[in-house]
């Protein structure tokens, strides 16, 4: 190997290196505890979903499109974005190939469920997502459209923006749709929409929105439920149809659509519970969406739900009590 290829790797090699450098820094701020307790049921929840979505043959080809839309949307929330570009003119590169091997064990998986295709196919996405636009630089855009969520509802209006949900929602309306045939098609349809809904609460909104809302920690707890769940059943009803309709019938659409309100509620909550490092709101979020997907595999799970909606509304309030005192505190203090 030529010295001046070495050189245009080292850049690369670096940035890999302080990334993961950066990933066990992370590890050891979320605590060896958590760690233990949340890897395993995420592991799993994952390989599951990726052996039911295998089996089928369009299920095949949509994981490598469901893993790029995921990493499109963490790309578009960087927070280092604006400081790459002004630092480095070739940190793209970087970023394709740390995409490329987040992707590599999804791809592993395709490989062993023989879908040589679809890993192929990750594999070209996956580095095509560092030349995305980031969340922001499409301002133009905005002044041309008005988002259909009401400004209240914050989460909703920028989340749908950093994800496409607005241009994904169609999507996989129009391909429940199409296979409503089968309940799996308007399940993983509502399983994919959950993940959208999940990215719109992954960030944490300043401080000082809490204490301008003027609300008591339970009445600004319950108003972001009744926002948040009004916004999700309204677009979640489709699928609900879709399924009712089907084979699935009615009784069977009733019964996902309050589990799928629950879980949203739980995911709101969550985020709240551990307000505002999001670091530990996300783990959590990611722990509970885990725990749900892997229900029907072990009865102990529904007991760890039924801990986590018992705990986290307590906890939820009472780091708001603290927030929103600190918050207006300080609000007080300036004015």
């Amino acid at each position: 190997m030529s010295s001046s290829k070495a050189r245009e790797r080292t850049p690369t090699v670096a940035y890999l290196l302080l990334r993961l450098w950066l990933l066990g820094r992370l590890a050891r701020e979320v605590g060896a505890v958590r760690l233990v307790l949340l890897l395993p049921f995420v592991i799993m929840s994952v390989g599951q979903g990726l052996a039911i979505a295998t089996v089928h043959p369009w299920g095949r080809w949509a994981v490598p499109l469901l893993v790029a839309w995921l990493l499109l949307s963490v790309h578009r929330r960087r927070s280092d974005y604006r400081f790459l570009a002004t630092t480095a003119p070739g940190f793209k590169t970087w970023l394709a190939w740390e995409y490329a091997l987040l992707a590599l064990p999804v791809v592993g998986v395709l490989l062993v469920r023989q879908a040589v295709g679809a890993a192929v196919l990750l594999l070209v996405l996956a580095p095509l997502v560092a030349w995305g636009a980031p969340g922001g630089e499409d301002r133009a855009s905005r002044r041309r459209w008005r988002s259909p969520f009401r400004s209240e509802a914050f989460e909703w209006v920028s989340g749908m923006r950093a994800t496409y949900g607005l241009w994904l929602w169609p999507v996989l309306v129009g391909l429940a749709g199409w296979q409503r045939a089968s309940p799996l098609a308007p399940l993983a349809a509502l399983l994919v929409w959950l993940l959208v809904v999940l990215a719109c609460y992954g960030t944490a909104e300043p401080a000082s929105m809490l204490a301008v809302a003027g609300h008591s920690p339970a009445q600004f707890l319950r108003r972001r439920l009744v926002l948040g769940l009004g916004c999700a059943a309204a677009t979640a009803v489709p699928f609900w149809l879709l399924l009712g309709s089907g084979l699935a019938g009615w009784g069977a659409a009733l019964a996902v659509a309050v589990v799928w309100l629950a879980l949203v509620a739980l995911l709101i909550v969550a985020k709240y519970a551990f307000y505002p490092n999001e670091t530990h709101f996300r783990m959590t979020q990611s722990l509970v969406l885990s725990i749900a997907l892997l229900l029907l595999g072990n009865p102990i799970y529904p007991v760890l739900l039924l801990v986590a909606a018992i705990g986290l509304p307590w906890q939820a309030q009472r780091r708001l009590r603290q927030t929103i005192g600190d918050a207006s505190g300080e609000h007080a203090t300036h004015a």
